[in-house]
């Protein structure tokens, strides 16, 4: 049977100032991205009209443009997508949305009209249409938000019932870092939110979970042997012991999101993207946002235990000089 980094001892925990810093930063970008400018949201939740045509050749966009404003489509926004023949014209001006409304599909098929007349059937085919009103679209965009509070919500629950409170807070702060930390991706990356990348954020919250818990799973086996070392080089041999696990889930997962990135088609492609920052993440939270996380609370709010007692004397009988025990201080 193939055996990849069995009985390992690597020292992951070590690098958790790194680490934290290198999640700050991110962050803080991320968020000032956020105050510049909003989230970019789909047509599935703002309400709009969208259009994917193909054309024979490569249109001129200046042209197209005006043919659009001359049919009564005004502001539209025309987007390469894909491969150079292939191009999405958005209608999202307030005028045009609220039509939706009163006559749904009006302004697909005035786009439609358009680009028939101007480059016939032959050279400009439609491939796809959406045409959501403002009334759907805002009940869509709130009912998602409901849908990831209410997941989120459950996954804590999950958390408090299967740990007691110092592993499952320290899983909670990591499944809502990866929650952000995606959040944030999903902004410095220009992605739009559409119903797709929502259900990727919530695959994200419960992928990010398991790992957290696979985890700390071997660490509260590794506790109960009552080997006569500290609580951070427990949790070391713990990242150690599911290392091989790890590797092998992880490199499948991204291989089948690596397939859809390169392969599945630009409507897929975000949802792709998401998972594959998902994977990363939730592998990075697991080791160095859980872990530091359960170290300091363990020694703000040591339990009446002799494993207790050795986590909260981790500087003096752990071998690793760069104990984050010692750095909370």
């Amino acid at each position: 049977m193939l055996r990849i980094f069995h009985n390992t001892s690597y020292d992951f925990i070590r690098w958790w100032k790194w680490a934290a810093g290198l999640t700050a930063a991110f962050l803080l970008i991320g968020l000032a991205s956020y105050i510049q400018a909003p989230i970019n949201y789909s047509i599935e939740f703002t309400g709009g009209t969208l259009v994917q045509v193909k054309f024979r050749q490569p249109p001129d966009v200046a042209a197209l443009r005006a043919r659009m404003t001359a049919a009564g489509v005004q502001g539209a926004e025309i987007t390469q997508f894909g491969s150079p023949t292939e191009y999405t014209i958005r209608a999202q001006e307030a005028r045009l949305v609220a039509s939706q409304d009163t006559a749904a599909g009006t302004v697909a098929r005035r786009i439609r009209t358009a680009l028939l007349s101007t480059y016939g059937a032959g050279n400009a085919e439609v491939m796809r249409t959406e045409a959501v009103g403002p009334r759907v679209g805002s009940e869509l965009r709130r009912n998602a938000l409901i849908a990831m509070i209410v997941s989120f919500f459950i996954t804590l629950i999950y958390l408090a019932v299967r740990f007691e409170w110092r592993m499952g807070l320290a899983a909670v702060v990591a499944t809502a870092h990866d929650f952000v930390a995606t959040l944030v991706f999903l902004k410095l990356m220009h992605l739009e939110v559409s119903l797709m990348v929502v259900a990727g954020l919530l695959t994200v919250i419960g992928y990010s979970m398991n790992d957290t818990v696979i985890i700390f799973d071997r660490l509260r086996e590794d506790l109960r042997k009552a080997r006569n070392e500290s609580l951070y080089d427990t949790l070391n041999r713990a990242i150690n012991e599911t290392l091989p696990r790890s590797i092998i889930t992880h490199s499948l997962s991204l291989t089948s999101v690596l397939a859809l990135l390169l392969l599945g088609g630009e409507v897929i492609r975000p949802f792709a993207w998401v998972m594959a920052f998902g994977i990363f993440t939730g592998t990075f939270s697991s080791m160095y946002v859980a872990a530091p996380i359960l170290i300091w609370i363990e020694r703000k709010w040591p339990r009446k235990t002799s494993v207790a007692r050795r986590s909260s004397t981790a500087t003096r009988t752990s071998p690793t000089p760069r104990s984050p025990a010692t750095a909370t201080r």
